[in-house]
């Protein structure tokens, strides 16, 4: 599984424009027929008021590639939960998360069959949102909010067709983001292992201290700029799009060009493999090998170099994420867990849906031993698994330095959907190659960007 850093293979996928008749919550308390995105549903799922009635009937509970490795544990969830709720039953089905996950459920979602309980990512969850097929959390517990991180609840809001910012979901589970590094190789480049860059281009000018070091025998870090836009932009505080989502404004500042001007010195310089330009491959393979000197900025990453390459791990450190120009740690977008607007059983899904997401229950499985993730809670968060780590170890410092990041973190991550961002990217590619100044580049792309977000409406 991969929690993390939800830049590029995540964010990539975001919101499709949704043209099922009816798009939109109507209806409500006060009686009168009700839909939701073009479904019949009862008239208490949507409009005003909070969501009242018995928590008895049959729901299903969707997640994202998670029964093969976790079913112990969700089974037992669903058996306590049923356990409280002798009228209650939770049909888990497992979906394999490819690249056609936004799509899919989409078409569920049209097609009325959206289940009950869903894990979403924050691009499917906007595009549902939009379309009016998720439940309106906020309106219909308002105390919903109360045992999560604040600026993880903040992250769970996404827009109605009217342009209104609601509460579709809830927080669930989260990667965290740190710097993970070869101690040896950074010590042979002259880099201080001892604290971290405090900005991007901190981070890049030791990227150039590793590239003329090392003199192409091992490398600083992989050439993809899929991997940073827009995530680097989002830690600088770099607007990428307008408050509306509709236009591209990454070219009105300044150090979007600085940016690419320094991604193309270090590609052109030799801190990146040549073959990495393209390639979709994260840094994963090559650290374990020696041979890049930063490794991914996923905290599970650490685990991954510890059963696969021990020799490597011995010489891992790990450290803060540059906090720049947004002043804190970014954790990008968690995992979600929503609830279909069109579910015939919503006081059931909404109960479940809460007690999946508690504190109680996302502490356990964090502790779960084959995975390395971390809860949206404020209680979880605090508790002796996450504070009282001692050991020196890499993974046990990474999971100090997640855990008390995600106290304070934003989520401040931008969505874009893959044409607009492999149309930024690709103009930055071009530069780094040498075939476009970095203002050039920067300008091009943010034509081409507003050229699609202006036909996506």
């Amino acid at each position: 599984m991969r929690a993390g850093r939800l830049t590029a293979s995540v964010a990539g996928i975001i919101a499709l424009t949704l043209t099922a008749a009816g798009c939109g919550l109507s209806g409500g308390s006060d009686g009168g027929d009700a839909t939701a995105g073009g479904c019949k549903v009862d008239k208490g799922n949507v409009g005003s008021g909070k969501l009242t009635g018995d928590v008895k009937g049959q729901i299903t509970f969707q997640t994202t590639n998670l029964k093969k490795d976790f079913g112990d544990f969700f089974n037992g969830v669903i058996k306590d939960f049923e356990k409280a709720h002798p009228g209650a039953k939770v049909k888990w089905i497992d979906d394999p998360g490819d690249n056609t996950f936004t799509s899919r459920t989409v078409a569920d979602a049209q097609a009325c069959t959206l289940p009950d309980v869903i894990n979403l990512n924050a691009p499917t969850a906007t595009a549902l949102t939009k379309a009016g097929y998720l439940l309106d959390l906020g309106t219909k517990d308002p105390d919903a909010a109360k045992p999560f991180v604040p600026s993880f609840w903040k992250s769970g809001t996404f827009k109605d067709a009217e342009g209104t910012s609601i509460h579709t979901v809830l927080p669930w589970y989260t990667g965290g983001v740190l710097i993970t590094y070869n101690k040896d190789l950074l010590s042979k480049a002259g880099v201080d292992t001892t604290k971290s860059p405090t900005s991007i281009f901190g981070l890049f000018a030791d990227y150039e201290k590793v590239a003329k070091a090392a003199k192409g025998k091992y490398y600083a870090t992989m050439a993809n700029p899929i991997w940073r836009i827009p995530a680097d932009w989002d830690q600088m505080n770099i607007k990428t799009l307008s408050s509306d989502g509709k236009s591209a404004v990454f070219a009105n500042d300044p150090r979007t060009v600085q940016w690419v001007a320094w991604m193309a010195k270090l590609y052109k310089e030799g801190a990146m493999p040549k073959d990495s330009l393209s390639s979709s491959n994260d840094p994963s393979t090559l650290y374990s090998q020696g041979k890049v000197a930063y490794g991914s900025t996923n905290p599970s990453f650490v685990r991954f170099v510890k059963q696969n390459s021990p020799s490597v791990y011995a010489k891992t450190g790990v450290g803060q994420q540059p906090y720049d120009a947004l002043g804190k740690a970014s954790a990008g977008a968690p995992q979600y867990i929503s609830v279909a607007a069109t579910s015939k059983h919503a006081p059931v899904a909404l109960s479940f849906a809460e007690f999946l997401t508690d504190a109680e229950n996302q502490t356990a499985w964090c502790k779960d031993p084959d995975v390395v993730i971390f809860p949206t809670t404020t209680e979880s968060l605090n508790d002796p698994f996450f504070q009282d780590v001692t050991g020196s170890d890499p993974f046990s410092q990474a999971r100090k330095l997640v855990a008390d990041q995600l106290k304070t973190a934003s989520t401040n991550q931008t969505n874009l959907s893959p044409a607009v961002q492999n149309a930024i990217v690709s103009q930055v590619q071009l530069a780094m190659q040498g075939k476009k100044s970095a203002e050039q580049a920067v300008k091009d792309a943010q034509e081409k960007a507003n050229e699609l977000l202006k036909q996506a409406g």
